[in-house]
């Protein structure tokens, strides 16, 4: 399929797609006339990518994870696929941490204006 398909039936834009195969998330072959043609799976491997960054995650870490998400929907465990969602989280926590420094930081300077 093209991608003015496979956008019409993932409901991605095209640009996004594009940046999917970028980022080695997805990939196409180019046909005779040089349009990208993508395989059946597609449609299914843009869901994946599309859960993956709702989660937070970025490309690197999707990159890393899709050969686990072959089978359907969710992630396969594995060592390696523990391992990123281990460091996805390790990230997330060190964010988190910082939010809530920065939050108290915030009304220490808002306590003494009142």
């Amino acid at each position: 399929m093209r991608i003015g398909e496979l956008s019409h039936r993932t409901g991605v834009h095209p640009r996004l797609l594009r940046y999917y195969e970028q980022q080695g998330l997805l990939s196409s072959e180019r046909d005779s006339n040089d349009y990208r043609c993508y395989q059946p799976d597609a449609v299914t491997r843009v869901a994946r990518i599309r859960e993956l960054l709702d989660a937070g995650l970025p490309t690197e870490a999707i990159r890393a994870l899709l050969p686990c998400t072959a089978d359907g929907p969710g992630i396969q465990a594995c060592p390696h696929s523990v391992q990123v969602l281990d460091n996805q989280l390790a990230r997330i926590d060190t964010q988190l941490d910082e939010l809530q420094r920065r939050r108290a930081a915030l009304l220490d300077v808002n306590n003494t204006l009142r």
